[in-house]
């Protein structure tokens, strides 16, 4: 008998809780255009440091895999010459 009534106040109590919840939260003030150019300069800046810094963690883990499987060093950044002589347009 005590459990039952237990369980039912610990329902009780979560279900009081959840509905309390569903509290909305004010919508936030709308920002300036000048507040929104800065935003965005922000986040390109970002995003390009960013991305270089990703280059190099990635060219750091080529270079270390290369080293511990016993591999030559990344060839040079030229690219060679394509061959494709099987997409040749035949006449």
């Amino acid at each position: 008998m005590n459990k039952t009534r237990i369980t039912a106040a610990l329902a009780a109590a979560l279900l009081l809780g959840a509905l309390s919840v569903e509290a909305k939260l004010p919508p936030a003030p709308p920002k300036s255009p000048a507040e929104v150019a800065a935003a965005a300069e922000k986040a390109k800046v970002t995003g390009a440091k960013d991305a270089a810094e990703l280059t190099a963690a990635m060219d750091r883990a080529v270079a270390n895999y290369r080293k511990n499987k016993g591999l030559p060093p990344e060839p040079s950044a030229v690219p060679a010459k394509p061959v494709n002589t099987h997409m040749k347009k035949r006449r």
